[in-house]
């Protein structure tokens, strides 16, 4: 049959549809306009065909078998994602606006989140892999070391495709790489650039931000003459990380950003004489002499540096997300540092995830357009994607972006974040042995050389 045959079929068939139409709903109009409607169609149908549209060939066993269909859209059934993380309190609602904007998205999706502990996880996961199951179906976690372990044994899927590594803050990505596969998606980062203290507190004592070691010297010993000050520095602990963090901020400040590098790949010991310079010169002596606290839970060490009875509080920026005001807060590094330790969290998916898709799916959005729900809040994180801009960010963190951008830091990967492992936690053990036995100090250089997983 050809396209004048196909063309008048489908007029006859147009014209019975509208009679039939008309004849059951007599609202619809008069006959003259049910005769300009065939001519419009007469009229479509005409210039189509001098456009030169050619029909397609119907066979004769279509031509007996025409069936008409409509294209229902079933509702998606309905899928529980369950996302560990390491967020808990506070932090846990911030990233819950990530998870909010993505149900609505895909309304089709209920998300269960779990918060874990990175150092738990290190201990339970490997056994519940090697039996072939996991707990959930995306896991995000701040140890890219930790994911890389499990992908080298085949616990976890492949995610190259979904991750673009020039879209990322340079060197993000290379940690969850291995064998020229990415087995992390990088999540929002988080840095530990210095000192933070009330700016009111500050303003009532008359004290300044130091410029040079001495200046820091003796702020310390103003803040050490306050009426109601215990000691000018509060020390968070938790497992030891944060006296981690204040450890590895006196190495870069005095050793350069090259010593942190060269410590995490084993290239200089922690008994080299630079090292031990560093600890026994700079660190140890503020020990001693009492300007930094015994070790106290971070968390409640956030209530009471806030309640003034501490002047400094080394901590990274989430800090900013748990205080009553962060527009009354602010930080400076150490006189001279060059560098700023910045981490990212990374999530990934075992290969024994039940929904793999919808975990897929969820990767990609927390590696990209999700961050920026999570920075314009006050998680207290910049993003390592490129895609966001800093105008994006919640304003505390601008600031800090600036103050870090203005004194030209570079920023480092976190040394035990970097080393994982049995060293990690054997580190943060002799820095708390450390600040309640400064003495040690030795002892503690030698045990952290001696036990380093040289490569």
């Amino acid at each position: 049959m050809n396209g004048n045959g196909l063309s008048r079929i489908a007029i006859a068939l147009s014209i019975i549809a509208i009679l039939l139409a008309a004849y059951a709903i007599p609202q619809l109009g008069k006959i003259s306009d049910l005769e300009e409607r065939v001519k419009s169609l007469e009229d479509k149908i005409g210039s189509i065909q001098q456009a030169g549209v050619q029909t397609q060939t119907v066979t004769e066993t279509q031509e007996k078998t025409v069936t008409q269909t409509q294209t229902v859209e079933k509702p998606a059934e309905k899928v529980t994602l369950r996302v560990i993380g390491p967020w808990s309190g506070p932090s846990a609602e911030y990233f819950k606006a990530v998870i909010d904007n993505y149900t609505k998205l895909n309304p089709n999706v209920e998300i269960e989140y779990v918060a874990r502990r990175a150092e738990d996880l290190a201990k339970t996961l490997p056994v519940q892999f090697e039996a072939g199951t996991a707990p959930a179906d995306v896991i995000i976690t701040p140890w890219a070391w930790f994911i890389v372990e499990m992908a080298k044994k085949g616990h976890v899927e492949d995610v190259s495709d979904l991750i673009n590594p020039d879209q990322y803050i340079p060197g993000i990505v290379d940690k969850v790489t291995y064998n020229g596969k990415i087995y992390g998606a990088p999540f929002t980062m988080w840095l530990k650039p210095g000192f933070w203290y009330k700016k009111s507190f500050f303003q009532k004592h008359n004290l300044q931000e130091p410029k040079t070691w001495d200046d820091f010297l003796k702020l310390l010993d103003q803040l050490k003459q306050i009426p109601g000050i215990k000691n000018p520095i509060v020390t968070g602990d938790s497992v030891g990380w944060p006296m981690s963090d204040v450890t590895e901020h006196f190495l870069i400040t005095f050793g350069g950003p090259d010593l942190q590098i060269k410590l995490i790949n084993g290239e200089v010991r922690f008994d080299d004489p630079q090292v031990e310079a560093i600890f026994k010169e700079k660190l140890v002596p503020l020990i001693e002499q009492g300007y930094f606290s015994e070790p106290i839970e971070w968390t409640s060490a956030v209530d009471l540096w806030w309640n003034e009875e501490y002047g400094l509080y080394f901590m990274g920026t989430w800090i900013a997300g748990r205080v009553p005001d962060p527009g009354d807060i602010d930080f400076f590094p150490l006189p001279g540092a060059k560098g700023v330790v910045g981490g990212a969290d990374y999530g990934f998916i075992p290969k024994y995830a039940k929904n793999k898709d919808v975990a897929r799916d969820f990767l990609k959005f927390i590696a990209t357009n999700g961050q920026g729900y999570h920075v314009a809040g006050p998680a207290g994180k910049i993003p390592t994607w490129k895609g966001i801009g800093v105008d994006q960010l919640w304003a505390p963190m601008q600031s800090v972006y600036k103050k870090i951008s203005e004194l030209n830091m570079r920023i480092l990967p976190d040394l035990d974040d970097s080393v994982g492992g049995d060293w990690q936690t054997l580190f943060w053990d002799q820095l708390k042995l450390l600040w309640v036995n400064p003495g040690k100090v030795d002892e503690v250089l030698s045990t952290l050389a001696n036990e380093f997983p040289y490569k």
